[in-house]
């Protein structure tokens, strides 16, 4: 996972990736490729090109300023081999890869932040829910153009996150743009993060709000905990749920598996396709939907990817959840890490992943079925009204039930009374309440 962690200087553009080392036996990796596979038919190694490789090793290791030994690069060939590929294979040191396994787990050091690269500059792909990042107001989608006074176009994710490492408790600066405004400067201090993967209240009565700020090992167990503990503090059914995945940078693959399958009671949940035949999986539901089948939203944006991008997706092409916000990041290929000797490892892509309905995600993202963007929300004081239950001596209702005269009493501050997409959301939910007779 990136979190500005060293993770991020091997451009990785999501958090924690889809077949995670803590997911390895749902992308096991074959340690001899099987008879009759493309690894036993391709092409000899090209010769020309190797001796080309060596020539250039010896040139640099006869002329380079300084000395440079063999261990050093074949590490840094092994790492431009990989980096090469695509966005998100990498080949992990040790450090990197302790650091990958730490994630899954949910707690590591670092600001809270996902990034990636675009147009030479770094990229916040999402801050995460309760750390440094979210709480300085850093934006999915900010651009990051200097790190402590440092401009950091032109620089490699490597050098870029470098700099942004540094001990626990130690203060750094963040030049940022956004939406092609003024730079201006975020001061963080570096932090262990924990992040609690599923947080959950009832919005109102009969109203529940499930937000899955990432997917770990353990978020399938904390979203169904999290529905029973709604059921429990509403004493009743509820009438509908809103599941927020928005900033949700993504995770391990079995986790949105086990989330898309507290929702439904059947059929196909996600597939993926690759060029060897271990990489072509397909889940489907177990048929422990644990929501009752109670109308749903389901919130995305632009830094919503990877494992979220599975679970919207499966929800909406199952008609199980209307999904509302915005498009969403876009990222639809499959990670595997290979275990390497020496504590290290190859994290590659080996497939692409497919919604029940067939579309592929990659780089289009899922488009709601509802667009509503961010906004900001300005509550204003409703007047005091002078009704008829405040006139003395006035007629009791013939229907029953307590008289409602002016209410002095201020109500309790809730998330969806500043937030315009959950606002949106939950009356959305309301009407499909009403009008499903709930």
């Amino acid at each position: 996972m990136l979190h500005l962690s060293r993770l991020t200087s091997l451009a990785l553009t999501i958090a924690l990736v889809i077949g995670a080392p803590l997911a390895f036996a749902a992308q096991p990796a074959p340690a001899v490729a099987p008879a009759g596979t493309a690894a036993t038919t391709k092409a000899p190694l090209p010769l020309e090109e190797l001796r080309t490789f060596a020539e250039v090793m010896d040139r640099i290791k006869a002329a380079y300023v300084e000395p440079v030994d063999d261990k050093t690069l074949l590490e840094n060939a092994i790492k431009g081999m990989l980096s090469n590929l695509d966005p998100h294979s990498a080949y992990l040191g040790p450090e990197d890869f302790a650091e990958l396994q730490e994630s899954t787990s949910g707690e590591f050091g670092g600001l809270g932040i996902e990034v990636g690269a675009e147009d030479g500059f770094i990229k916040v792909v999402s801050p995460i829910d309760d750390t440094p990042a979210s709480k300085a107001g850093i934006q999915a989608g900010d651009f990051i153009v200097k790190i402590n006074g440092q401009p950091t176009r032109g620089q490699s994710m490597t050098e870029a996150v470098d700099k942004m490492r540094g001990k626990i408790g130690q203060k750094i600066t963040l030049t940022l743009v956004r939406d092609g405004g003024a730079p201006f400067d975020v001061t963080l201090t570096r932090a262990i993060i924990q992040v609690k993967s599923v947080k959950s209240q009832l919005l109102e009565s009969g109203y529940g709000y499930i937000r899955i700020t990432q997917f770990q090992v353990k978020t399938g167990d904390e979203v169904s905990k999290a529905l029973a503990k709604l059921r429990k503090d509403n004493g009743k059914k509820l009438k509908g749920i809103i599941l927020d995945l928005r900033n949700n940078p993504g995770g391990v693959l079995q986790a949105a598996v086990e989330v898309v399958d507290h929702f439904i009671t059947k059929g196909l949940i996600v597939y993926t396709k690759g060029r060897i035949a271990n990489s072509e999986l397909r889940f489907s539901a177990t048929g422990k939907d644990e929501s009752e089948a109670v109308p749903m939203v389901a919130l995305i944006n632009g830094g919503s990817a990877s494992a979220s991008e599975i679970v919207a997706g499966a929800l909406q092409d199952q008609k199980r959840a209307v999904v509302m916000g915005t498009t969403s990041f876009g990222k639809g290929s499959v990670q595997t890490v290979l275990p390497l000797n020496n504590d290290r490892a190859l994290k590659i892509t080996t497939a692409l992943y497919y919604t029940p309905n067939g579309r592929s995600i990659q780089a289009q993202g899922i488009v709601p079925d509802i667009e509503v963007r961010k906004a900001k929300i300005t509550n204003e004081q409703d007047g005091e009204y002078f009704k008829e239950a405040d006139l003395q001596g006035h007629l009791g209702n013939g229907n029953g039930g307590a008289d409602k005269p002016t209410s002095s009493s201020k109500a309790k501050a809730m998330p969806q009374d500043d937030d315009y997409q959950l606002a949106q959301a939950l009356s959305l939910l309301k009407g499909l309440s009403i009008t499903s007779g709930r």
